[in-house]
């Protein structure tokens, strides 16, 4: 019977520790090779900055094999910290598909050797459109870094792979020098935690950055209210069909006067005062914590956390109150 296609010609039988020998060498050879790169970080990688934030449109990133897996994650980091970028198979290029470069577009060519021939055969093309080639090769004197108007060196002493044949230690090296680019170039850009929200929409950052208080609170019907003659045990009906932990105590004008939390209830009962015959305006909080309908749900999250409260009454600019919110509608919108 023919042998699969996969199998080797022998299987050796490696124990455990030879197992944790070469995952951790794998690891060190990886991290020094990071590490080196330090040193080029360099006048090279400045004009690299400046090249790319020059760029009046999209940064093209492109490689072959492995380099193409890195090149889609740079081209993404690109993308979500404020330089518009986009993945390019060098190979398809050639075939139409260059048709997606323009002449206000910069082309970011990874190749761990800098010869191969998918990208340099968009070079001579990419020369008369005027697009600007930025090159990170393990080898500076590499065609592709010849032809390049700037080069970033990462190259390694060797790959982490035990035959010095499989990308990893150069890959890895590549990686983190476009993450190195996409965090230089943010802060060139003065991209801000709000740019990154507005790119993240739907992440968990995007909802703490963008969610206002307006969009979480209870309006209407749904905000506890009383006046301030109303007996504590109105007040207490209130909280409790409400369901929020809090009451505001309003005027007929809907002007906010106080609040009333079970931390004042518990203060009254101290005072054995009757709940059916004391006012709310002798029990309630006159400057209890509140926030505006605008302010971030961030913002409310940290009030909540710096008071040690769970509930917030909302008031506009002339403190009328227009909504209230507690922690559980914080945790549902995935705030906290």
């Amino acid at each position: 019977m023919a042998k699969p296609a996969h199998s080797t010609s022998a299987s050796p039988t490696l124990d455990d520790a030879t197992l944790i020998e070469l995952g951790r060498g794998a690891l060190t050879i990886e991290a020094d090779a990071v590490a080196s790169l330090a040193r080029r970080v360099d006048e090279h990688f400045v004009r690299a900055c400046r090249t790319i934030l020059a760029c009046r449109g999209r940064v093209v990133v492109s490689g072959m094999g492995k380099s193409g897996h890195i090149a889609g994650k740079v081209a993404a980091t690109l993308a979500s910290t404020g330089t518009p970028a986009f993945f390019l198979h060098p190979a398809e290029a050639g075939h139409g598909d260059l048709g997606m470069i323009t002449r206000e577009d910069l082309l970011l060519a990874l190749s761990n050797s800098g010869e191969t021939a998918e990208l340099l055969t968009l070079v001579p093309v990419l020369k008369r459109m005027g697009v600007p080639l930025v090159a990170l090769t393990g080898n500076p004197a590499s065609s592709l870094a010849r032809a390049a108007d700037v080069h970033v060196d990462v190259s390694v002493p060797a790959e982490a792979c035990p035959l010095n044949l499989a990308p990893t230690a150069s890959t890895t090296a590549s990686l983190a020098m476009g993450d190195a680019l996409a965090v230089a170039l943010l802060r060139l850009r003065g991209f801000t935690e709000e740019d990154f929200a507005r790119s993240h929409p739907g992440g968990s950052l995007g909802r703490r950055l963008l969610l206002h208080v307006a969009d979480v609170m209870h309006t209407g019907a749904e905000i506890p209210r009383v006046g301030p003659e109303s007996t504590v045990s109105e007040g207490l009906l209130e909280m409790s069909r409400k369901g929020l932990g809090i009451t505001a105590v309003a005027g007929s004008d809907g002007v906010l006067l106080g609040v009333f939390t079970d931390g004042d209830l518990r203060r009254a009962l101290d005072r054995r005062v009757d709940v059916h015959v004391t006012r709310m305006r002798e029990v309630m909080t006159a400057d209890g914590r509140t926030i505006g309908p605008r302010e971030l749900a961030a913002e409310a999250v940290l009030l909540m956390e710096r008071h040690r409260i769970t509930a917030l009454l909302v008031i506009d600019t002339d403190r009328r109150i227009v909504g209230a919110l507690n922690v559980h509608d914080l945790l549902r919108a995935g705030v906290m």
